[in-house]
């Protein structure tokens, strides 16, 4: 009997050490699969859309701009708005530390403003990048002047209050994780259902969409 009774205890402390650590993996192991929810990112597409593009990028990047311009424009046109791509921005400023000003300002007009809004100041903010532009300065005041020549001055002024008291930062900072997490160290990056995208042309992309899709 007091065999029985010693070992009694001391198999459910084992017991419960047990379900314990495999808690613990479990949960940890969650927790860095679903740290990054790319659902809060701006983006754009259909939510059923059978594809994930993931693009990291830097307003002070002329490699981006010349992305944005030319192969954004056609996988708009022919991935995005045909519903085969769900489409999502990450910003990764790694050029300068005014890079990081202007995310976290682009990123107060997301959180403030809404999706359209941001893809409005999004390009216009590609579209005034110079070929020089690792050069430009991202200032306050060209930001907000930026916005302001998108939206009213009471909703810039939302902004503003908002992006100085410190709205973005924390989205900004888990970007950058989410960047390094991905091995991503340049920009523009794309990453299609969790691959990295390698070519420079649409024909390129739609092909590795494809494969996706079987």
């Amino acid at each position: 009997m007091m065999r029985w009774s010693i070992r009694r205890p001391i198999m459910w402390v084992l017991g419960l050490a047990i379900i314990g650590l495999i808690a613990f993996i479990l949960s940890n192991g969650a927790s860095e699969a679903g740290s990054f929810d790319r659902d809060q990112q701006p983006s754009l597409g259909k939510a059923s859309a059978p594809v994930e593009i993931v693009e990291f990028g830097d307003y002070n990047c002329s490699s981006c701009k010349k992305f944005n311009d030319n192969l954004f424009l056609q996988m708009q046109e022919e991935l995005i708005a045909t519903g085969k791509v769900k489409f999502y921005y990450v910003h990764h400023p790694v050029i300068q530390e005014d890079s990081k000003r202007a995310a976290r300002f682009a990123e107060a007009v997301y959180q403030v403003l809404g999706n359209d809004v941001f893809w409005q100041f999004h390009h216009v903010v590609f579209d005034n990048l110079q070929d020089k532009g690792e050069e430009q300065r991202y200032t306050d005041a060209y930001l907000k002047q930026t916005l302001n020549g998108l939206v009213s001055e009471e909703k810039t002024e939302e902004v503003m209050k908002a992006y100085n008291d410190g709205t973005g930062s924390n989205a900004i900072d888990d970007d950058i994780s989410y960047a390094k997490e991905m091995n991503v160290s340049d920009t523009p990056v794309l990453y299609v259902d969790g691959k990295r995208f390698e070519g420079e042309s649409l024909a390129e992309l739609k092909k590795m969409v494809e494969q996706a899709t079987h």
